[in-house]
């Protein structure tokens, strides 16, 4: 009786151990799943379909952006500048044009142009034609282009404007390669910077690139000309409004939908 006794006791206390180890077990799992809980849902989130059809929408139009400005700035038609019919002789005057890198004169025939128009051009007629690139990126010396001389240092600022551009738009343009590739939200927020800082400094580039026209203009008035802006210049300009909407389309998509969604049930609790 006595060792029925021992052994009942002994089998309750290995079922009572046997019970602890596995409550620890389970406590010890416990935590561990948790602890991936957590790091799930602190990792990324991922990209709906929906999202992943909004964001390839949004860089397409960021893509239309870069494509303008790559053909801007591998340009020379920036500004367009022409000179009195009648100041040469009566048989042919002198039209000019150039960007941030070459320049062209271009010599035309008077019998070419419109009689009711005062200056040599448009630049598009027929005739003789000489490009060259500016030396001030290689020997530094400076192009002079009726009897005048472009401004130097605005020019070479506007050109790395426009190159440090086009570096930040392949770097938003790698983000969202990411974003679709990963399926994550994370790459919109630094592709959204990327853009709008690029559509800023194009921006910029033109008004220095203005104010480098304007200096050259006024650094000789012996030859009086008429100047206007190009086609190149109106592709930076679209590029630069294309590229910040986009910018700025990407950074909405990067918000996540818990904003969305209280803003919109405070709303409607105003409503009611």
């Amino acid at each position: 009786m006595w060792s029925t006794f021992v052994v009942q006791d002994e089998e309750s206390r290995s079922t009572a151990v046997s019970g602890r180890g596995t409550e620890t077990l389970a406590g010890m799992l416990g935590v561990r799943s948790g602890g991936g809980k957590r790091r799930t849902r602190a990792s990324s989130p991922s990209l709906s379909d929906r999202q992943e059809g909004k964001v390839k929408l949004v860089f397409l139009v960021a893509t239309l952006g870069i494509t303008l400005a790559v053909l801007g700035v591998g340009t020379e038609f920036w500004v367009e500048l022409a000179s009195s019919k009648i100041f040469y002789n009566n048989e042919t005057c002198l039209a000019a044009h150039y960007g941030l890198w070459k320049n062209c004169m271009k010599k035309l025939w008077v019998a070419d142009v419109d009689p009711e128009r005062e200056t040599c051009g448009p630049i598009d007629l027929p005739g003789e034609s000489n490009c060259s690139y500016f030396k001030i990126y290689t020997t530094g010396e400076n192009t002079i282009l009726f009897h005048k001389m472009p401004a130097k240092n605005l020019t070479v600022i506007s050109a790395m404007l426009a190159i440090f551009s086009l570096f930040l738009m392949v770097m938003g343009a790698v983000c969202i390669i990411m974003a679709l590739s990963k399926g994550v939200q994370f790459f919109l927020k630094p592709a959204s910077v990327c853009f709008m800082l690029s559509g800023l400094l194009v921006f910029l580039s033109l008004i220095i690139f203005h104010q480098s026209v304007l200096s050259f203009l006024a650094s000789d008035h012996s030859i009086p000309l008429h100047h206007e802006l190009s086609w190149s210049v109106a592709c930076m300009g679209c590029a630069a409004i294309l590229l910040i909407v986009a910018g700025v389309l990407f950074l909405l998509l990067a918000l996540p939908y818990s904003s969305w969604e209280k803003c919109l049930s405070h709303r409607n609790d105003g409503s009611l």
